[in-house]
């Protein structure tokens, strides 16, 4: 693990204390569980992305589409 300096305004300080102490943590790993957290949700955004991406149609259609009356 390293160690990192970060700047933050007084509220945000004030804030992150007493969610810490709320949940028996240290301001130090609760920043930390955030970051990785943020972290596993960007990865699975990109994952869903890329796949989302990857898709490929079931075929073209051979004329323009139906209209909802055609349907129903």
């Amino acid at each position: 693990m390293k160690n990192v300096t970060i700047t933050v305004e007084d509220s945000v300080l004030e804030w992150v204390r007493v969610e810490a102490a709320k949940r028996g943590s240290s301001v130090s790993r609760l920043v930390g569980e955030m970051l990785a957290e943020k972290m596993r949700q960007e990865d699975a955004y990109a994952q869903a992305m890329r796949s989302a991406l990857r898709f490929e149609s079931w075929g073209a259609s051979d004329g323009p589409y139906l209209r909802l009356s055609e349907i129903q």
